[in-house]
């Protein structure tokens, strides 16, 4: 009798238990969302403000900064096969508008949108757009952003890089939707190697190329700061990630140490 007494009393209290603990549990959760949401949001920051800083010499030190700045701009863009000279272009983390420039000089009767978190690097795009009429210019966070109407082309060059995996493969996801059918998804950034002894070679030989290309020490420096924000993720991640979206071609088409242009077909 006293061991199903026990019994019961356990059954009785155990719920309340459950109760409680889950309700703790939940609290906890909400308190570690609510902290993940704030870093999220200071990161953000961060990114805006670094690049704000650099947003008047950003384009300047690119060839200094980018070994491979050539190739790794225009041979992708030797891809792309629109049927017509009017393609609506969505440039992600477009910040001064460097690469649409560049697939501008392909498509000059295109109709670009440029969305990027820092108002000042869009200044600076505006600056190098000035006068043309086939330009729109979004202040905004593009992993949160809503836009009202499809793309036939999506670029970003040396943005997405920044995200935390969870949202890479989110914004893949929207990517994917922003397309129209048979829309192109051209991705120029880095990648991280799965071997920490390549990425540390690859890390190296990008630095002495850096500090050898006559760049100041001073303009280094700052850049060695905004690497601390890189988030980088596999080519096999990112690849698996465009293919779980529903691309019909995932392909990389460039690729230098760890920078590297994914060419995606919806």
């Amino acid at each position: 009798m006293l061991e199903k007494s026990n019994s019961s009393l356990y059954n009785i209290h155990w719920p309340l238990m459950t109760a409680l603990d889950f309700s703790d549990r939940h609290m906890a959760e909400m308190k570690q969302n609510k902290y993940k949401l704030h870093i999220k949001e200071d990161y953000a920051m961060s990114i805006k403000e670094q690049f704000d800083n650099i947003s008047e010499d950003y384009d300047k030190q690119r060839k200094q900064l980018l070994p491979c700045f050539d190739d790794y701009y225009h041979l992708p863009l030797s891809m792309l096969e629109y049927e017509g000279d009017k393609p609506k272009i969505l440039d992600i983390g477009s910040g001064t508008g460097l690469f649409s420039s560049i697939l501008l000089k392909k498509y000059p009767k295109a109709c670009f949108t440029l969305i990027d978190i820092s108002d000042k690097m869009l200044s600076e795009a505006k600056e190098r757009f000035a006068g043309l009429d086939n330009f729109e210019y979004i202040v905004s966070d593009y992993t949160k952003h809503i836009f009202d109407k499809k793309f036939d082309i999506i670029i970003s060059a040396l943005s997405i890089h920044h995200l935390d995996a969870q949202n890479k493969r989110e914004l893949f996801q929207k990517c994917y939707q922003w397309l129209e059918t048979g829309g192109v998804f051209l991705n120029a950034d880095q990648v991280l190697s799965p071997s920490p002894e390549i990425e540390n070679n690859f890390s190296s030989i990008w630095r002495s190329q850096v500090e050898n290309s006559g760049l100041a020490n001073e303009e280094i420096q700052k850049a060695y700061e905004r690497v601390k924000l890189d988030n980088p993720s596999t080519l096999d991640e990112q690849m698996h990630w465009l293919r779980e979206a529903g691309f019909s071609q995932v392909d990389v088409v460039y690729k230098y140490l760890h920078f590297c242009v994914f060419y995606t077909k919806r």
